[in-house]
């Protein structure tokens, strides 16, 4: 190596160094490039699946889709507000004071205010709107929003506390509205779909099959015997609603579930909910809007159910119909020579399932109307002929709460005064037992409320009243002579799940106390 050349060497040999590092570095890179190639995100597309099945569900879908766009416009959210008045301490819950005092602290008047949120459906373009009575009961201000979010200020029409349903009518006009169907052609096995505002989710379409006709329970307030069982998703909020089919016709008003709540919680759909037949709705609804007040046939009879043991004691070859337990003296069935131990199998012509739909039947027709009865007597079949009366106020709803003509400890509905309308029935130990109650409660347990009460707003079905204007009340027959007497505004000491308040009832039934 000549001098030259070692000379070039020693004065570049840093720069010719870093050139053989990034040479190296150059191949590193290209080695592990092409050892492991980058990965690139690519979206997977297709046409997804097809064929007759499939086309099948997608016509399925289609006839959801057109009931739904059919039904939604004609169902409304109803908000309502409810302002009572209580005795509380002047004080309030102090400990330290109620240490020294106890409950001898200076009561105030105070207001509580509750919200609520339930359902209805528009039934005419006017502004009339079918809903449950529990949704409205006691609101001192009722708002209803439509499907095009348009709100407007509700007035109660009519209330039926019996059949828990309420008509609401709003100030507008040209509205969309629901078809009503014909609930009598209902079967198990059925498609259903509910519509209404679960838990504050407003203009909810949820869908099922109808479980069961005909179910009684004493779960409900108010009882009844003859809802509509199905499985379509009903949670709170839905109550008022509609129970729709797939002809997007109303058969039904959601009104109460079987729910996992407890101790007050708002419990969860579990999967069995009821709705009021529409065929009942609509009776009790015409009535509300012509009058006010609902006008029931009357058989004059106390219906039992036909139990397998029962039916084999009369005669009978299963357990349908409604079985005659006692017949009312002078009454529509006791002209019609109707006897005890008599099974009533059809009407006018229909089969009868059960007592619930014997009882809604004969309700739902109109005083004076003339039906035929398919009896059993004794194994021989017989035809009679009853004209229906009218059905008194004070009844209970249905047989199995103590027969037609009131009963020991069921009190009469005072005619007038604060708490005329009023009917009471005597505490007993299975209804303590039902409302969660201690034994050492007393008083009086609220049966009914007339839509027309001066008391309508202040009190409802399940309330214990154990004293008026500071007189216990232990029976009914004590509740009948001082509701009979109370004149003006008058104090009630009431339970109300299981809490204890005081409620100033005023005579016109206004707000002002």
């Amino acid at each position: 190596m000549n001098y030259t050349t070692k000379r070039f060497l020693r004065e570049n040999l840093l720069g010719l160094s870093l050139t053989c590092i990034g040479v190296l570095l150059l191949a590193f890179s290209l080695i592990l490039h092409f050892d492991h190639p980058s990965t690139v995100f690519v979206l997977a597309n297709g046409n997804g699946l097809d064929g007759p099945d499939i086309e099948s569900l997608q016509k399925i879908d289609g006839a959801y889709e057109r009931i739904a766009q059919a039904v939604l416009p004609s169902v409304v959210a109803i908000r309502s507000t409810q302002v009572t008045k209580v005795q509380s301490p002047l004080w309030g819950m102090d400990p330290f004071l109620r240490q020294f005092f106890g409950n001898m602290l200076p009561q105030v008047p105070q207001e509580q205010r509750q919200r609520a949120l339930g359902s209805g459906t528009i039934v005419s373009p006017d502004g009339y709107i079918l809903t449950n009575n529990h949704v409205i009961a006691h609101a001192t201000q009722i708002t209803v929003v439509l499907h095009d979010n348009r709100q407007f200020k509700g007035k109660v029409v009519g209330a039926d506390p019996q059949t828990d349903i309420a008509v609401v009518k709003i100030d507008a006009h040209n509205l969309p509205t629901a078809v009503l169907g014909d609930s009598s052609t209902l079967h198990v096995g059925d498609m259903v779909m509910a519509f209404g505002n679960p838990f504050e989710q407003y203009f909810t379409m949820t869908r099922g099959i109808v479980s069961a006709l005909g179910r009684a329970s004493d779960q409900a307030e108010p009882m009844a015997a003859n809802f509509i069982q199905t499985d379509a998703a009903i949670n709170p909020g839905n109550s008022g609603g509609a129970l729709v089919n797939i002809h997007g016709q109303v058969i039904g008003v959601p009104t109460w579930i079987i729910s996992g709540g407890n101790g007050g919680e708002q419990g969860g759909f579990l999967g069995i909910g009821f709705a009021i037949p529409i065929d009942e709705a609509k009776h009790v609804m015409t009535d509300l809007i012509k009058t006010g007040k609902v006008t029931r046939g009357y058989l004059g009879a106390t219906l039992g159910v036909v139990t397998a043991d029962l039916a084999k004691q009369f005669n009978a070859p299963d357990t349908a119909g409604a079985l005659i337990e006692d017949v009312t003296p002078g009454g529509p069935a006791a002209k019609a020579g109707i006897k005890n131990g008599d099974i009533i199998r059809r009407i006018n012509g229909e089969s009868i399932e059960g007592q619930g739909q014997l009882q809604a039947d004969v309700e739902n027709a109109d005083p004076g109307t003339t039906i035929t009865l398919g009896i059993l007597r004794n194994g021989q079949r017989l035809n009679v002929k009853v004209t229906l009366g009218t059905r008194p106020a004070n009844l209970p709803q249905y047989a199995g709460q103590g027969g037609p003509e009131g009963q020991g400890g069921q009190g009469q509905a005072p005619s007038g005064g604060p708490l005329a309308g009023v009917t009471v029935q005597n505490l007993t130990s299975g209804i303590l037992q039902q409302l969660g109650l201690p034994s050492s409660v007393h008083g009086v347990v609220v049966t009914n409320v007339d839509s027309n009460s001066p008391a309508v707003r202040y009190l409802t079905q399940g309330d214990v009243i154990e004293s008026i204007n500071r007189h216990p009340v232990d029976n009914a027959q004590q509740f009948d002579q001082l509701a009979s007497q109370a004149k003006g505004q008058t104090l009630l000491r009431v339970i109300r799940q299981g809490a204890p308040y005081y409620i100033v009832v005023s005579p016109n039934g206004d707000d002002d106390q």
